[in-house]
């Protein structure tokens, strides 16, 4: 039925000066449009906002020992307040050593100065500013400043700001080996306590194992804490393309109780985060587009925490006891460290929770299935493009009966568009009786004016949930599809899919039924203009996604008009 709205007397942009005005079905699909403009507009502002605010100052940490989280008391006893002598501290301005370790999967750089992993080189992903080269994820400066750093807390223990003495420049995994282990060694304390560090890489892994050999050579059993961290500048990383997308980047917690937590940079400097504190299980990890690093405990107590380093400097991670070590006794802490892409077959392996990086938000529910079909149809055809191709037309094939009811109800308003048309001059201003011969005509003819939009309202939530995954996963980042796309996540470089899906939309438009005014006509046929130019910078997945809907229901559409204009000219 039309719905008839009564307005004040003052005039409304776009309607003309009368007390009622009655919505039609080509009303409805201009609100929905008119929604989804608005969206694109929300969007293109909340992204310049996030792109151009300010950054919060802070007042920079001035001593040795600035950056060393220091657990509350009821976490660690007095002799867990970190004591950070000033004598194992290297000088700033002295450039620390540093040795790499080479597994199949990437290029690792640790630095002496608190065996920090400073550089961390993926290289089966590549750059996305320059091709011939390796993504870096953990970054000494070159593009952010972001390192995964550990440290014990305790009077003397080393902690990221100590100098250690490394076992080796180099380090590579060798045919036969399934591990690769660096050895770095800490000048023993006062008290005689002797401290090693290791790090080890498996062979086809992003996962490590980052601990502590603690020999306790002092006269007293010795209980310290270890914590695990990653700091990072508060730069976004590579973002997705299209109008004001931005992907989040920054700390995020896990535990049974709490669950999944995103945590804001700058609600980490104005000391908002709110975040889980103390759990008997969980992990933290730091989350950018496509990649993440996480470090994952064993079960048992431990404590996250999230610390504003610097101006633009932060640090998040998790502190864990280690065993008390009895004078003379070897002690040992070690935790898992993932460092890769958001792969979610690894990440499931990696700690539980952890695939939930790969963020759909209160879509997850439609998405996760989604990505499982694309994952499928990935395997059988060994081509994401193709895959994502025939998602479309599964989808399209679900809800044929919703878009099938969706094109009659408009096929069936198209024929009726010249009648409507009569009616308006005959009754000319008169309202009131040209909607009650509207409702007999509709009734007559069993139309329902609002068959056009509702089945488009039902299926809203799953193409966007589809637009998500397209957008966010690592899978389709550098996978070619055919010819000149050879990135299905970047733009087309030559533009071509997006103007074929302006085209397709511009068709698609011009078999609905035109609005009777000509203003709105012509508005209805800028639409497709407005949305191929927004396209021009989304990813090519998403756009060939597009083209695919289309074309399909521009054929089933058509069909659809050619049935039911064939059916009223066998009535007339």
């Amino acid at each position: 039925m039309a719905v008839t709205i009564r307005y004040p007397d003052h005039p409304l942009p776009g309607f003309r000066l009368n007390p009622f005005l009655t919505l039609t079905p080509m009303d409805n699909r201009r609100l929905i449009l008119l929604l989804v403009f608005s969206f694109s507009l929300v969007m293109l502002w909340d992204g310049w906002q996030k792109q151009h605010q300010p950054k919060v100052e802070a007042s920079a940490a001035a001593n040795s020992t600035a950056g060393v989280p220091t657990p509350t008391p009821s976490a660690a006893g007095p002799a867990a307040v970190p004591g950070q002598s000033v004598a194992t501290a290297a000088p700033a301005a002295v450039p620390a050593p540093k040795a790499s370790i080479r597994t199949d999967l990437l290029v690792a750089e640790v630095s002496a100065l608190g065996g920090d992993i400073v550089r961390l080189e993926l290289t089966q992903h590549k750059s996305s500013e320059d091709p011939a080269r390796h993504y870096v994820l953990f970054d000494n400066g070159e593009k952010h400043v972001y390192s995964a750093q550990t440290g014990l807390i305790g009077t003397g223990l080393p902690n990221h700001k100590t100098l250690f003495v490394l076992g080796a420049e180099n380090v590579a995994l060798k045919d036969g080996e399934d591990a690769v282990t660096l050895r770095l060694d800490a000048p023993p304390t006062a008290d005689g306590v002797k401290v090693a560090k290791l790090i080890t890489f498996h062979r086809g892994s992003y996962a490590a194992e980052v601990g502590y050999e603690i020999t306790n050579g002092s006269g007293a059993p010795l209980a310290p804490h270890a914590y695990f961290q990653f700091t990072r500048d508060g730069k976004p990383a590579e973002q997705p393309g299209g109008f004001g997308v931005q992907t989040f980047t920054g700390p995020a917690f896990y535990s049974e109780a709490e669950k999944y937590q995103k945590v804001a940079f700058e609600d980490i400097a104005a000391k908002k985060a709110k975040f889980v504190t103390k759990s008997a299980d969980g992990w933290a990890s730091m989350v950018q587009h496509y990649f993440v690093a996480g470090w994952a405990p064993a079960e048992g107590e431990r404590e996250f925490f999230a610390n504003q380093v610097s101006s633009d400097l932060y640090s998040a991670g998790v502190i864990v006891p280690v065993a008390a070590i009895a004078p003379g006794q070897t002690g040992k802490v070690s935790v898992p460290l993932y460092a890769g892409p958001q792969e979610q077959s690894r990440l499931e392996k990696f700690a539980k929770g952890f695939d939930l990086v790969v963020d759909y938000g209160w879509l997850t529910i439609i998405a996760a299935p989604l990505f499982w079909a694309l994952e499928w149809l990935h395997a059988l055809t060994g081509n994401w493009g193709w895959a994502i191709i025939l998602v479309t037309i599964g989808l399209k094939a679900l809800f044929f009966p919703l878009s099938a009811a969706s094109y009659k109800s408009m096929a069936k308003m198209k024929t009726l568009g010249p009648r409507l048309q009569r009616m308006k001059e005959q009754y000319g201003d008169d309202k009131m009786k040209m909607q009650q011969a509207m409702m007999e005509m509709y009734k007559r003819e069993k139309v329902n004016p609002l068959g056009g939009c509702l089945p488009i309202l039902i299926q809203i939530p799953v193409f966007i949930a589809l637009y998500w995954v397209l957008l966010g996963v690592v899978e389709m980042r550098g996978a070619p599809w055919l010819g000149w796309i050879q990135d299905l996540s970047v733009k087309d470089p030559y533009y071509i899919l997006p103007l074929i899906m302006g085209a397709t939309s511009l068709i698609q438009t011009r078999l609905n039924p035109a609005p009777p005014d000509p203003i709105q006509a012509k508005v209805m046929m800028m639409m497709p203009i407005l949305f191929t130019v927004m396209f021009l910078w989304f990813p090519a997945g998403l756009v060939l996604y597009w083209v695919v809907n289309n074309t399909l229901s521009i054929a089933q559409q058509w069909q659809i008009n050619r049935m039911i204009a064939g059916g009223a000219k066998a009535a007339e």
